[in-house]
């Protein structure tokens, strides 16, 4: 096929009628319609349903759309990765994560990355449903469990753990719990039963209250861990949150340091085509860099 009309075509039906398509080619519209009757004369088939209120691709051009969409979106990879192999780091980078690590773990340390990197332009996608980055959802995923695709490069960033915390304004009225079987005079924060944590366990500190109070029950239930977090430091009551959640200058105060709950680890994952882009590379860098700062000032040790 000739590659002009192709690329007027995935033009097209990316935009949904030849107007808006020449505008972004900067073509007029009976130029773009006639490089698509052309493409649709060399394939034989109809490509679009035209009508009043724009095109539809019809079977055969869905077909064709898919294809194109694959070979233009490699084309715009190999391109990014030929210009940074002679270029500092630059270009778009997307990377998604979960709402809670990407507010208060990774969104403060975003402005020092970029200070570095000004040429990146970077946006993140904070969700807790896993994107497709198969599909370019986004490039970059950093996850809370290992990633289902065979085809992801992935690699181990951290180890969080559940710990105890508890606000101040709640410990000064409600007294502070000493050993574990003091917890079950305390109101408990935890999570609902539409949650999907990364631990299968989550809800281990309710089950502690009940080796003492069998009909023990939760002040609060929710669904996300960010609210979770919320709720404790508003002073609502007492709650198990992963390390990462709580920051440096946050006001909650860890308690039962006995206590320790069930850890997991977080990836960094990216498609295999992606491995030699200069822009993953140093933001995995920088993630592992401001890791191992944190871990100095946890222990007192340089890493």
């Amino acid at each position: 096929m000739d590659w002009d009309k192709l690329r007027v075509f995935h033009a097209v039906a990316e935009a949904g009628s030849f107007t808006h398509a020449g505008e972004n080619l900067n073509l007029s519209q009976s130029a773009v319609s006639r490089q698509i009757s052309a493409l649709e004369d060399s394939v034989k088939v109809p490509l679009f349903h035209r009508h009043a209120r724009g095109l539809i691709l019809t079977e055969q051009g869905e077909l064709l759309y898919r294809t194109a969409h694959d070979v233009f979106a490699k084309l715009s990879m190999a391109e990014a990765r030929i210009r940074e192999s002679r270029e500092r780091p630059s270009g778009p980078l997307k990377v998604t994560t979960t709402v809670a690590f990407g507010s208060t773990w990774l969104t403060p340390r975003i402005n020092e990355f970029l200070e570095r990197y000004p040429d990146i332009e970077l946006s993140l996608v904070l969700h807790d449903q896993e994107l497709d980055l198969a599909m370019r959802e986004a490039d970059v995923a950093i996850r809370m469990m290992p990633p289902r695709q065979a085809d992801l490069v992935q690699r181990q960033l951290m180890t969080l753990r559940y710990h105890v915390f508890a606000s101040p304004e709640y410990l000064k009225i409600h007294g502070v719990p000493k050993k574990p079987e003091d917890i079950k005079n305390h109101r408990l924060i935890i999570y609902g039963e539409d949650a999907r944590p990364p631990v299968s366990n989550v809800n281990w500190m309710m089950n502690v209250a009940r080796q003492f109070k069998p009909d023990m029950r939760a002040i609060l239930k929710l669904n996300n861990i960010y609210g979770i977090f919320r709720a404790t430091e508003s002073g609502l009551g007492i709650s198990a949150l992963p390390d990462y959640l709580v920051p440096a200058d946050s006001n909650l105060v860890r308690i039962l340091p006995e206590l320790e709950g069930p850890s997991f680890d977080a990836y960094f994952v990216y498609p295999e085509e992606l491995r030699h882009s200069k822009r993953i590379g140093v933001f995995r860098d920088f993630l592992i860099e401001k890791i191992n700062e944190a871990k100095a000032r946890v222990t007192g040790i340089p890493d």
